[in-house]
C-alpha cells in the first residue's frame, strides 16, 4: 500500500537523511523554505502557504522536520521561531483536520528544563527554559489540541540531533580538531546524541505501523546511553582519527557551563526515556558511540 508523505524542511540535515531512506512503498513530496531541484517551496514562517500545501497535497501523513532550531538565535528572534516552531504546525494540523491527513511532528529534548536528573517520559509536564523550547512546546500543544483527540497526530522528541551533512556539532568539532591544538567544551550539560540515520529510521517505522485507530500523543527517539558535549567532542576526535579525517585529535578541555556563557539557557539534564517507542516499533537500541561510527564513515573528507 502507497502512503503520501508531506516533508517539510527536506533541504535540513534530518530532511537529507528521510530523503535518503524513504521507503519504496511512499510517495514523498519534499519541500523546503526556498524550494531546489526537486524540492518545492514552502516557507514554514507562512501559516497560509502550509494550510495551502496540505490542501493542494492531501497527503496521508505530514512529516514537519523542519524547524528554526537557532537556539541562540531564537532568543533576538522570537516571533520568527514561534511562526516557524510553532504557528506553522498548527496550520499544517488545521489543514489535516480537514483532509483527513496524520501528523509526525518532530519535536525536542528543549521542551524540558533538565533539572530532574533522570530521563523524561513522554507525558511530563513541559518547561521549557527558552524561547527556543517554548515555541517548540507551543507547536506541540497545537498538534495535540487539533489531532490529538482523534489520534491522528504524534510528537517524537529527541535529542542533539547530527548527521553527515548540514550544520551540526559533529561538523563544527571536525573543524575545529583540524583547526586547533585544544578545545573548551562544556561537560556539565548530559543529553544523548542522536544521528539522523537512525531518527530517520523512527520516523519511517512510526509512519508505517498499521493504521490503527490511535496514537499516542508524544514518544521519544534517541540514541542509546549518554554523553555529556565534552563526552561527544572527545569522541567525534578519537574516531575522525580512526576513519582518516583528522591527521591528530585536539586536546578536549572540560569546563563547566558557566564558563561559556550563551544568550539561551539549556537544560542540564535532557536524557528522553525511549523506550515506549522501541517497544512500539520494534526497534532496537543503537548506542550513541556506535552510530557516530556509522556517520563518520559518511562524512566526506
Amino acid at each position: 500500500m502507497t502512503i503520501k508523505v508531506l516533508l517539510t524542511g527536506a533541504a535540513g540535515q534530518l530532511g537529507q537523511a528521510l530523503q535518503a531512506s524513504c521507503p519504496s512503498s511512499v510517495e514523498l513530496v519534499s519541500t523546503s523554505r526556498m524550494g531546489d531541484g526537486l524540492l518545492q517551496p514552502l516557507d514554514l514562517a507562512d501559516a497560509q502557504a502550509c494550510r495551502a500545501a496540505v490542501f493542494q497535497h492531501r497527503p496521508d501523513w505530514v512529516l514537519n522536520a523542519g524547524a528554526y532550531t537557532a537556539v541562540d538565535h531564537a532568543e533576538q528572534e522570537p516571533d520568527l521561531a514561534l511562526a516557524v516552531n510553532a504557528s506553522a504546525p498548527r496550520a499544517l494540523a488545521e489543514g489535516l483536520l480537514e483532509t483527513g491527513g496524520r501528523m509526525l511532528q518532530v519535536s525536542t529534548d528543549f521542551v524540558f528544563n533538565g533539572a530532574q536528573g533522570h530521563p523524561y517520559r513522554p507525558n511530563q509536564p513541559r518547561d521549557p527554559l527558552g524561547v527556543y523550547g517554548a515555541t517548540k512546546a507551543a507547536g506541540e500543544e497545537a498538534v495535540e489540541q487539533i489531532l490529538g483527540a482523534q489520534g491522528r497526530a504524534v510528537t517524537l522528541r529527541t535529542s542533539w540531533v547530527y548527521g553527515p551533512v548540514g550544520r551540526n556539532f559533529l561538523l563544527t568539532m571536525l573543524r575545529l580538531h583540524r583547526e586547533r591544538e585544544q578545545l573548551n567544551v562544556v561537560v556539565d550539560q548530559v543529553g544523548c546524541p542522536t544521528s539522523t540515520i537512525t531518527l530517520a529510521t523512527a520516523c519511517w517505522a512510526l509512519m508505517k505501523e498499521p493504521q490503527q485507530p490511535y496514537l499516542p500523543p508524544v514518544l521519544h527517539w534517541c540514541d542509546a546511553g549518554a554523553a555529556s558535549w565534552y563526552d561527544f567532542a572527545v569522541a567525534i576526535g578519537e574516531l575522525g582519527v580512526a576513519k582518516g579525517l583528522l591527521q591528530r585529535a585536539a586536546v578536549v578541555n572540560p569546563i563547566i557551563t558557566a564558563e561559556y556563557p550563551t544568550p539561551a539557557q539549556r537544560p542540564s539534564y535532557s536524557l528522553l526515556d525511549c523506550s515506549e517507542t522501541r517497544q512500539l516499533l520494534g526497534l532496537h537500541a543503537c548506542h550513541w558511540r556506535v552510530a557516530l561510527e556509522q556517520v563518520i564513515a559518511d562524512v566526506e573528507s
